[in-house]
């Protein structure tokens, strides 16, 4: 279970983006959170990929309370974890060819022999060719980016993935395309999904069930 109770965040304690926002996501369920931009969305979903500390609430991973966030997390937890982003561009280092940037993750936890293995299943479950792995991102559309960076979250096979606004600035191709990887990793994996989003056709036709924002937040107070 993800489980995020009561959670209060922001970037300054005095002014918080939100305050008393729960929600729960089951093993294999994929629920779509549904909102306005400028609400929050964003932030909650960085909190539920371990990636910003809350200022109240407690987040719960598999039954086990988060402590630690960012780099303090511990790994096997923080492994389980999946996020992919809006802006592709903001999230890939411009360095690093596309192939590199999939391999992020396994070099980064000392798993480079998975590597070739790896690149050679994903690759073409995203989209990506030979002579697209070998470019960098200032060589791509922001869609082939995209593809690249949903393999890269998807690389250690986590248990949990959180898409923020994914195929928000993609054509609706790209966005069939995408969401056909996350859906065959989860059917091979069992894996559970939080899809944030301010499209409503697209979270209710995806996902199991789609939970407004406003109710995501008035619940915790109740």
């Amino acid at each position: 279970m993800l489980d995020l109770d009561a959670v209060t965040a922001g970037y300054d304690r005095r002014a918080p983006v939100f305050s008393g926002a729960s929600l729960t996501v089951a093993p294999g369920e994929s629920v779509g959170l549904l909102g306005p931009s400028g609400c929050g969305k964003s932030t909650l979903a960085r909190v539920a990929a371990l990636l910003h500390r809350p200022d109240a609430g407690r987040v719960t991973i598999d039954g086990e309370e988060v402590r630690g966030w960012r780099h303090r997390a511990p790994r096997t937890l923080r492994t389980t974890v999946g996020v992919v982003f809006q802006q592709p561009r903001m999230s890939a280092d411009p360095r690093l060819r596309l192939r590199d940037l999939i391999a992020e993750p396994l070099r980064a936890t000392g798993r480079r022999t998975e590597v070739p293995e790896r690149l050679a299943a994903l690759a073409p479950t995203v989209g990506l060719t030979d002579d697209l792995l070998a470019r960098r991102p200032h060589e791509v559309s922001d869609g082939q980016l995209q593809r690249a960076c949903l393999a890269r979250a998807l690389v250690l096979r986590p248990r949990w993935l959180v898409c923020d606004e994914m195929t928000a600035m993609l054509d609706a191709s790209t966005t069939a395309a995408l969401v056909a990887a996350v859906e065959r990793h989860r059917a091979e994996t069992g894996a559970g999904l939080l899809a944030v989003g301010h499209d409503r056709v697209l979270l209710e036709r995806w996902c199991d069930r789609t939970v407004d924002w406003s109710d995501c937040v008035a619940q915790a107070g109740s």
